[in-house]
């Protein structure tokens, strides 16, 4: 699955210019008008990057991209700017000035998303990098132990699927052996505390009493 993109675009349009041509690269776009539309819904999407289409808002997008950073946890944030109205080159990681092609604006996108979804796991809010080791879900990243990655990629392979004990000590641990389960929960646990907003009421990973576990996305 390809990274998921949020685009701010001031006009009244429904397809900026260049989004077509990220989309049919397979790019998953959400268009919002303003920055404070993409503040209400940055927790719940959690893009793998922002682009700020300065340009299109007749501003710098100094404002927003300071206020966008704040509250991103490290998203990306690439901006467009205008000849008449330049971008500051600190205040996103990436500034790009009108007139540039689509194939530029793709070549400095790809350098800001990891893995480009080779190596990316996308189930719900729950992006899973399997370079980096690392899990990003609703604002929070985390690095996992490779134990940890293989559970929650079993869970993301089958979202919505209760899954055994014993089937997960086989995937996971390689073993048949499943007398003492205390090791399951105990990485389960771990692994609430990296993707849950509140480990002691799940809202993902859910127990399913006599049975294993299911991941709810």
């Amino acid at each position: 699955m390809k990274s998921r993109i949020l685009w701010i675009e001031g006009k009244q349009t429904l397809s900026p210019p260049f989004v077509p041509s990220l989309r049919s690269k397979g790019y998953s776009i959400d268009i919002v008008k303003t920055g404070e539309e993409a503040l209400t819904i940055l927790p719940g999407l959690d893009p793998d990057l922002i682009i700020v289409n300065a340009a299109s808002m007749r501003t710098t997008g100094r404002r927003i991209c300071s206020s966008l950073r704040e509250v991103a946890n490290g998203v990306p944030v690439l901006l467009i700017s205008s000849p008449e109205r330049p971008a500051l080159r600190n205040c996103a990681d990436v500034v790009l000035t009108l007139p540039f092609t689509a194939r530029k604006l793709v070549n400095r996108i790809k350098p800001l998303l990891h893995g480009e979804g080779r190596n990316l796991l996308h189930t719900g809010p729950i992006r899973l990098d399997l370079e980096r080791k690392r899990v990003r879900c609703q604002g929070r990243e985390k690095t996992l132990t490779p134990r940890l990655i293989q559970l929650l990629k079993t869970f993301m392979e089958r979202p919505g699927e209760a899954l055994e004990r014993e089937r997960l000590f086989r995937v996971v641990w390689n073993t048949e052996y499943t007398g003492d389960t205390r090791t399951l929960d105990v990485h389960i646990s771990w692994l609430r505390q990296a993707i849950e907003e509140n480990p002691r009421n799940p809202q993902f990973i859910k127990t399913i009493r006599g049975v294993g576990y299911r991941l709810d996305t």
